[in-house]
């Protein structure tokens, strides 16, 4: 059996000096596809699927390098082929950091500070207090729990939101239809960290952004085909959204002449929000296939009818 690794040079090495001590006994890798017998490769690891992944008729689990998967076409791989998201500390805390910033920025209001820089305007702006400020996660996996207990030491109220029933400690937890639409109305800053679903593709528009309160935000680190470009910067220009962060867009990278690049009411970043780091990814990996081989649950296995 072989660990197949599809990547650049420039990270390969990061990820082998860490396979090299960490791999299970009897699992060797590659990262060069000419070198091994497809008949060989049992785990593939990779951000994009490859052109030929039908070659590989041994493959059992399909291992991608972030922390989405909505980029590997499921109907390609046999039912049989697992597919497992890339849970690993330096994405969660990267993820921590990126989003704590961005509502930090936008409940201190240096969006509109920047504003008032660039017209060298002397003026404070109103500054309500943590208490008054209401954040929603949208998405209670890894991250959302990771970025809420990241947050709670400011004390904000929180809440989030999942298709199904969750509890955690100093959240408010809500779920299904009906408790979707109170998110979205109690939601001072809106977080989306939600997968890219046949439900979620577009579903922040226009009619979402009009049952926000007056004066809310957005962080967007989700999936770009999420947001409705033009929905978004009417709710800004109408005055309803007072600002955005946004991490990830469609298509990526933005036109040069795109209007999120010259909005004075937005925050744009190049899908750097979180960043695989090759050597606890490695680590990742490399437990996940001890786990594979005795025989226990994969961390981060993907329901493949759900595709999250």
């Amino acid at each position: 059996m072989t660990l197949l690794c599809n990547m650049d040079q420039s990270r390969a090495a990061a990820f082998a000096e860490v396979f090299e001590r960490a791999l299970p006994e009897g699992v060797p890798f590659s990262f060069d596809a000419a070198s091994v017998d497809p008949d060989d490769v049992r785990y593939l690891l990779s951000w994009l699927m490859p052109e030929d992944i039908e070659r590989y008729t041994n493959l059992e689990i399909m291992f991608s390098t972030g922390a989405g998967v909505d980029q590997f076409t499921s109907d390609r791989l046999p039912a049989n082929v697992k597919i497992v998201r890339m849970v690993e500390d330096g994405i969660v805390r990267m993820m921590q950091e990126y989003v704590a910033l961005s509502v930090l920025m936008l409940h201190r209001n240096f969006i509109g500070y920047k504003e008032h820089q660039n017209k060298a305007l002397w003026q404070a702006i109103d500054q309500p207090q943590t208490a008054q400020r209401r954040i929603g996660v949208l998405g209670l996996g890894v991250l959302g729990q990771a970025v809420l207990d990241r947050l709670a030491p400011f004390g904000f109220p929180l809440s989030g939101w999942s298709r199904s029933a969750k509890s955690i400690p100093g959240v408010t937890c809500l779920s299904g239809d009906d408790g979707f639409e109170q998110l979205i109305a109690t939601s001072d800053i809106l977080i989306c960290l939600l997968p890219l679903t046949d439900e979620t593709t577009g579903m922040l528009d226009a009619p979402l952004f009009s049952r926000l309160p007056k004066g809310a935000s957005l962080v967007h680190v989700g999936r770009g085909r999420q947001l409705d470009h033009q929905a978004l910067l009417d709710a800004l220009d109408q005055g309803h959204l007072a600002s955005a962060v946004l991490d990830v867009t469609e298509p990526e990278p933005l036109p040069t002449d795109h209007p999120f690049w010259s909005h004075p009411r937005i925050m744009l970043t190049p899908h750097i929000a979180s960043v695989t780091q090759p050597s606890t990814a490695a680590i990742a990996v490399s437990d996940n296939i001890r786990r594979h081989l005795q025989g226990e649950d994969l961390i981060g296995l993907v329901d493949r009818n759900r595709n999250y």
